[in-house]
């Protein structure tokens, strides 16, 4: 006899019954086939006739096919309609905020909801590069002249992006020694014009910040006490340093600390804040940067709590923005060194510049609420 505990036919008619019976009890092949009695169907809704026959290599066009210009222009094309949903999520914030909407929670959580969906998207294609990178150089070089005069800076709607965002002019990286908006024409041109001319999301974010609740609040006077509070960290901390014995290493902390102490006492001096803004180095209003800090401060207090989720979603954007830059430019450098791009510019050294450009955070106040946390008010 057999020692499988499976074996014999008494096992195969209790198995066969058993799967019989499941038969009957199956719940999987209920409900209707709709689409059989046509109307609207999957391919249509998605309009996939047009979408995935958009691939057109212009090295077979050329009568040479290359097998990896149809993954870099897949790849590019999904970062186009990543970009479109980008612009979606971001109208549709500001015009909660230009609509003075965004006094209601419940639509402060739609933005904080889509601010984060943008933050999602971002880390997306930060990763997607990977996919890119899985091309060689040489598999790029294979295809590249192909596609000149082409060049990713005429990606129109990551111009809007920027635009929208609240990338000023005055610090946008000339493009060939052109004004960047020189580099399209016609109702591309326009678009560019027209968003330049709308309140950006920075500007609105800066105008809701200037009425942060409690800021100027009769008998609460937040600024004065948190200069109190910053004067008496750095007495402490210098304090500290100073004890130290004589070496080198406390010659650098002391050092160290008078740049740190310069960067906080500006706080205070709102006609020095006004120049760094026309400079560029800093993005907010003084009030706007006061509403920020008493936020931050207080995000722990019921009112707050959302506004400093808002607050961490923009400076996530903005660091996932530097991102994108940064692992664009290291793609760029990889694949085609010091080489001009396809459009004409100088390629990396180029995109290298575009890095320092940062779209919500005011570098000041992320130095600053890190710098003085522990000198709670």
């Amino acid at each position: 006899m057999s020692g499988c505990p499976f074996a014999g036919n008494n096992y195969l008619l209790n198995f066969n019954k058993l799967s019989l019976e499941e038969e009957k009890d199956d719940k999987s092949q209920e409900g209707i086939n709709k689409a059989s009695k046509g109307g609207l169907v999957y391919g249509d809704y998605l309009q996939l006739n047009k979408i995935l026959n958009a691939q057109e290599l212009q090295s077979e066009k050329k009568g040479n096919k290359i097998h990896d210009e149809h993954l870099f222009i897949v790849t590019h094309q999904a970062y186009e309609l990543w970009f479109k949903q980008i612009l979606w999520e971001m109208d549709s914030v500001r015009v909660i905020f230009q609509n003075g909407h965004v006094r209601d929670e419940r639509n402060m959580l739609k933005v904080i909801t889509r601010m984060n969906r943008i933050s999602m998207i971002l880390k997306l294609l930060v990763e997607q590069f990977s996919v890119l990178e899985t091309m060689t150089a040489l598999d790029f070089f294979d295809f590249r002249y192909y596609l000149s005069p082409a060049s990713g800076f005429q990606s129109l709607q990551f111009r809007l992006l920027e635009n929208k965002i609240g990338v000023p002019q005055s610090l946008r990286v000339p493009y060939n020694r052109r004004h960047y908006r020189d580099n399209f024409k016609g109702q591309d041109y326009e678009l560019l014009l027209k968003s330049e001319q709308e309140p950006t999301l920075l500007q609105l974010v800066e105008a809701w910040l200037e009425r942060t609740p409690g800021l100027d609040a009769e008998g609460f006077d937040f600024w004065g006490q948190f200069e109190v509070n910053v004067l008496k960290g750095l007495e402490e901390e210098f304090a500290l340093v100073q004890a130290k014995p004589e070496s080198e290493e406390k010659d650098d902390d002391l050092s160290e600390f008078q740049k740190q102490k310069d960067v906080l006492l500006s706080l205070f001096d709102e006609k020095r804040h006004e120049h760094l803004l026309s400079k560029g180095e800093r993005r907010l209003s003084y009030k706007a940067l006061k509403g920020a800090l008493m936020i931050y401060f207080y995000r722990e207090e019921p009112r707050f709590q959302v506004p400093f989720q808002l607050l961490t979603s923009l400076m996530d954007i903005d660091v996932l923005m530097t991102k994108w830059r940064y692992n664009h430019v290291c793609m760029v450098h990889r694949m085609i060194g010091s080489k001009a791009g396809t459009g004409g510019s100088s390629g990396y050294q180029y995109l290298r510049s575009t890095v320092r450009l940062t779209l919500f955070l005011d570098k000041f106040y992320f130095i600053s609420t890190m710098r003085v946390e522990v000198w709670r008010l």
